[in-house]
Parts: structure tokens; sequence; C-alpha cells
């Protein structure tokens, strides 16, 4: 049996007599690029009101998301963002970026950031936390919040994994002073090519980033800001506003599948971070922790199961920082590294696929 990672083509074929109708209009149209085309602005206000903030704004990725809001909170030279080291390379590039520096705080075993020891990074430097909701699962933020609040720090969520978790019955991205998404194919809630946007309750963030999307530009003529190209296509606005419609029967299969595994898989050999009362997690990714991870893998890809590693290589050891760090600098980020294996969860896997897959798993540590 195969067991794939992705669905994008059957995401397409079942979508495409919808989509198709949707798509050619605006090709007909001709309304293409701009922050006013149609689409474009009912994709703000819908995310606004799903996600029960006073503003978005479309943007064209996840990253420029960070880096925009990263700005606007006047993150410069010089200035420490504290953040994680197991998360994507665009994290902490949006802050390099920036010319701030980035300060890597170790995580718990659910891969968050570890509240207790975000508080010993803390210098006259800091300026923003940078949490990142990795895999779907949201971070602690009662106690990031008070810890950001008691130093009077800017609160960045990295929400690229996680649209629609939920942390204390409060949507991912709704904390801090801006919220950051992607819509990437890879992710659960997705367009069809790039694309993010940015959530706050606050005007004149919002407003800093209505210009800056736009090449700075208050009119079409007249520039307050030297800004950026960043302006989420008339087209992928129109695919966000049909799967926004559906994305909840999304998020209640990834559920109902990551249930499945959590029952079946063998504890004695597998560890998956349990949901915590406070969380409402949407498994952008099922990570599980194992020992002997590569051979488990390779075992897996012979049995027709493709899995990922989600990420081999924490930032604080890519060559970027020339064996900056020692070892054991962030001793649970580096431990989980050669542990996690990310499982097929996509909403498109059958019962029989998902049983295939747990008894891949058992009988390879029974063995």
């Amino acid at each position: 049996m195969k067991v794939s990672f992705l669905n994008f083509i059957e995401q397409w074929h079942s979508e495409r007599k919808k989509l198709l109708p949707i798509i050619d209009n605006i090709f007909s149209t001709g309304e293409y690029v701009g922050v006013n085309c149609k689409e474009v602005v009912r994709f703000e206000k819908n995310i606004s009101k799903f996600l029960k903030i006073k503003h978005t704004v479309s943007l064209n990725s996840g990253t420029d998301a960070l880096t925009l809001a990263l700005h606007a909170v006047g993150v410069r030279r010089g200035d420490e963002v504290i953040t994680p080291a197991n998360s994507y390379i665009a994290s902490t590039g949006s802050i390099a970026h920036l010319g701030a520096t980035p300060v890597f705080v170790d995580v718990l075993p659910d891969q968050n950031i570890d509240p207790n020891k975000l508080k010993k990074l803390i210098t006259k430097k800091t300026k923003a936390i940078m949490v990142v909701h990795l895999t779907g699962r949201s971070c602690d933020m009662k106690s990031i919040m008070k810890i950001a609040n008691e130093n009077k720090l800017e609160v960045i969520e990295d929400c690229a994994q996680a649209f629609g978790s939920k942390y204390q019955g409060k949507y991912c991205g709704t904390f801090g002073t801006a919220g950051c998404f992607s819509t990437h194919p890879l992710k659960n809630f997705n367009a069809m090519g790039d694309g993010g946007f940015v959530i706050t309750n606050k005007s004149k963030i919002y407003n800093y980033i209505s210009k800056l999307r736009n090449h700075g530009l208050k009119t079409r003529d007249k520039a307050d800001h030297f800004g950026y190209n960043s302006r989420l296509d008339n087209v992928q606005a129109a695919v966000l506003n049909f799967r926004l419609k559906r994305i909840k029967k999304v998020f209640k299969k990834r559920r109902q599948n990551a249930s499945f595994y959590i029952r079946n898989l063998n504890k004695q050999f597998i560890f998956s971070p349990p949901e915590k009362k406070d969380e409402f997690n949407t498994y952008h990714l099922f990570v599980i922790q194992v020992s002997k991870r590569e051979e488990l893998q390779r075992y897996l890809t012979r049995k027709g199961i493709t899995t990922y590693v989600h990420y081999p290589i924490p930032i604080h050891k890519q060559k970027i920082f020339k064996n900056k760090f020692p070892k054991n600098f962030l001793p649970v980020t580096e431990i989980q590294s050669k542990k996690i294996l990310s499982l097929p969860i996509h909403d498109g896997l059958t019962r029989k696929q998902l049983t295939y897959v747990i008894n891949s798993i058992n009988n390879f540590f029974k063995k």
C-alpha cells in the first residue's frame, strides 16, 4: 500500500468543478493584482471575522508577514528577538534581514518554547519575542504574555503552521501585537501558490503594514515610506476564500486522524505530545519522537509510506552561524532533532491507510 504525505492532486480533483468557474471569472475581469481587488478585500474581511480580530493585511508569503510585522513594531539593527531554533529557517531569517540578532530559546517536550528558559534570555537589547506555534500546537501563551508584559516586550506570533489552532479558547495569532500566517500549498489552509497575511488589533500596525506591502504607497502616486512588493494576488485570494468555507472539516478530519494515531501507536516506543486541556490543535503535522529514527524512516519508505523530518538541523546549527554555538547549547532542541518524524496526517487519508501506517511502525519496534 502507498501512503502519501500530501494530497494536492486529490484536493484539486475534489474542488475542480467549483473552483474553475471562480478562477475563470477573475481571468475574465482582468483583475489580477492590487490591494483593492474584490477577492483580496473579501479575503481580509473573511479572515478578520473567522479569527475574531480587527484587522487583516493580506501578503504574498508567511515570510513577508513575519518581516513586515517585526518592522512594524520597531525591530531594527542591534535589537534582539528571542525565538526557538527548531522552526523553519524563515522565522529566524526575518529577524536577520532587519539587522536584528536572533536569541535562541530551548523548548518543551511538545517542541514549543519553554517559558521558564525564556525569562533568563531577556536583556536591555531585547525588543521582541517571536513565538512559533509549531506543528499546529499552541505555545503556552498565558505564561509568555505575562513575561512579555512584565518586560514591556512586543510579541510576534509565527502561526504559519497553526491557522485555526487555539489556546484557552482564543485563536493563535490574537495574543501578541501581530499574528503571522502562511498559506503556502503545504499548509492546512492553503492556496495554489505562495501567500500569507498578518492579523492585529492595533490600527497603527495595520495601517503601516498595509502601506509597506504596496511599495509604501498612500495613494497610487504618493509614497509615505520605502516599502516592499508583498501583495497577495487576486487569484490566490479567491482560492483561499473558497477553501475557508470548508476549513473546519479539514481540522476535524486531521484531529480524527491524530486521535487514531495516538490511541493505537505503541507508547512504549513512540512519544507524541498529548493535547493539553487548554489547547485545540489543528495538526499541520503529526510528529512522533522515536529512537532509531533513520532506520524507521527507511523501513517505512520500503513499505510505501512517505515521512519527513521537520526539521533535522536546528537553525543554530546551520552553516549560516559558522559553528558559533557549542554542542548541547539547546539540549532539548538538539535531542528532539534526532528523534522527530512527521507522519502522513492529511484529510484525504483513509482509515485503512492510517491502520497500515500504525501497524508498520508498531511492527518495526516489535522486531
